[in-house]
């Protein structure tokens, strides 16, 4: 089995005010410790990073053997993930998609999830949701409950073996769909995605407290 990672990271960062996959995370840039785990997955066995001008400058002087291409993202997260796609080596049976923003999956979450995409076809890293939810208005008028039973949060790795998530692609830009994820992607083509619960840290760094969360998980 060959698996490839694509690993997201031409965002705008418009949230931070600087460049968010550029700030260190203990020490080190955040993105860094992102490719870090892919690089250290055993089942990983290249990395196409989608990136920015800027953030590819610095991703060239880091030494990420797996890396084996930079590739520029698109106006929208899908299109950057297209680029990413169509870098990805024939050879490889299954791809894994993954935000930058993300630095602390577990390499064990991320082969969880490359082994139940090889048998099941579509598998997301996921949570379950713990919280109460409830609805609200325009006004912030709490209006009636969620329920929150068969609920799940959807994080990354979200993996696929490789004709399902090409197939699904081609639909998403040839119907014109806007996607926000992987997993809507294959929703629109009427294929099933399976979850992989993930019990560890994985947050998204996307405002500048989750630096100071994510310090906190690194201990």
């Amino acid at each position: 089995m060959r698996a490839a990672a694509i690993i997201v990271a031409a965002g705008s960062s418009s949230r931070m005010g600087f460049n968010k996959l550029l700030a260190l995370l203990g020490g080190e840039p955040v993105l860094r410790r992102t490719l870090g785990v892919f690089e250290k997955c055993p089942d990983i066995t290249e990395i196409i990073l989608v990136a920015g001008d800027e953030v590819r400058t610095v991703a060239e002087t880091w030494d990420v053997p797996k890396l084996v291409c930079i590739v520029p993202g698109g106006a929208e997260r899908h299109l950057s993930v297209k680029t990413g796609l169509d870098a990805v080596p024939s050879s490889c049976d299954l791809i894994a998609i993954h935000d930058g923003a993300r630095p602390l999956v577990a390499v064990d979450q991320v082969t969880r999830c490359l082994r139940a995409a090889s048998r099941l076809g579509a598998v997301t890293c996921a949570r379950r949701i713990t919280e109460t939810l409830k609805r609200a208005d325009d006004s912030g008028r709490i209006t009636g409950s969620i329920d929150r039973e068969n609920a799940w949060i959807m994080e990354t790795p979200q993996v696929f073996q490789r004709d399902l998530i090409l197939n699904a692609y081609d639909a998403v830009l040839r119907d014109a769909v806007l996607v926000t994820d992987e997993v809507s992607a294959i929703q629109h083509i009427g294929q099933t995605v399976h979850v992989v619960e993930n019990m560890t840290p994985n947050p998204k760094i996307t405002v500048p407290g989750d630096l100071i969360m994510a310090e906190r998980f690194l201990g």
